[in-house]
C-alpha cells in the first residue's frame, strides 16, 4: 500500500480537475472485422497520437503521453483496462515522476472544448474512478483500482494529476494522459 492506495477515497474536490484536463492522448485501438487489434507505434509524447493495442475482448492498454503540466518531469507508463462482468479493474504504471509525490488519476467523460483530442476536451472527471498513490524514491508510481462499469462507460480519456496531498486533490491540470474507449 505503500505506492498503490484502491478505488473509494471518498468524493473529493476534484471538480477542480473537471476544468485542467487537457493536452494530448493516445487515439483508441482499430479493430478488424475478426476482433483483432491493430498497432501504430507508441511514443509517449503528446507529439504523436497512439493507437491503442487490445489483448482480447475484455483487456485493452493505453500508452500514458505526457501533458503540458509536465514541465519538471518526464511521464512513461500505460494504463491496463480489465472488463471483468460488471466491474473494471484499471492498473497504471508510471515511471519518470517526482520521487515521494502522491498522484491522482481517474477517467473523464468528454469536454465541451471543441477538440479531436479527449484529453484536450475540458472534460469532467468520473469521481467514483479514483485511484491516489505515492511514487517511490525512484518516482515510479502504480495506481490501480477497480469501478463499476456503468460509472465509466463514457469515459472519453484517462487523465493522471500530481495531487496536493494524500487525499488526492489535484494539484495540476494532469501529467499524463490518454484517449480511451471503453
Amino acid at each position: 500500500m505503500k505506492n498503490t492506495m484502491m478505488f473509494g477515497m471518498g468524493v473529493l474536490l476534484l471538480s477542480s480537475c473537471s476544468m485542467m484536463g487537457m493536452g494530448a492522448g493516445s487515439k483508441d485501438s482499430t479493430m478488424t472485422k475478426d476482433g483483432a487489434a491493430m498497432k501504430d507505434n507508441a511514443m509517449a509524447d503528446s507529439s504523436m497520437a497512439v493507437k491503442t493495442p487490445v489483448v482480447n475482448q475484455n483487456t485493452a492498454s493505453y500508452v500514458l503521453n505526457r501533458q503540458p503540466a509536465a514541465t519538471n518531469i518526464a511521464p512513461m507508463g500505460n494504463v491496463a483496462v480489465t472488463m471483468n462482468g460488471d466491474t473494471v479493474m484499471t492498473t497504471t504504471k508510471l515511471t519518470g515522476m517526482a520521487p515521494e509525490t502522491y498522484y491522482v488519476a481517474h477517467y473523464h467523460n468528454q469536454g465541451t472544448v471543441p477538440s479531436t483530442d479527449p484529453c484536450a476536451s475540458n472534460g469532467p472527471a468520473i469521481l467514483p474512478s479514483m485511484m491516489v498513490g505515492l511514487s517511490d524514491k525512484g518516482g515510479n508510481v502504480i495506481l490501480m483500482g477497480s469501478v463499476a462499469k456503468s460509472a465509466i462507460m463514457k469515459a472519453t480519456y484517462y487523465n493522471v494529476h500530481t495531487a496536493k496531498n494524500a487525499a488526492g486533490e489535484p494539484a495540476d491540470p494532469g501529467v499524463a494522459c490518454s484517449a480511451v474507449k471503453m
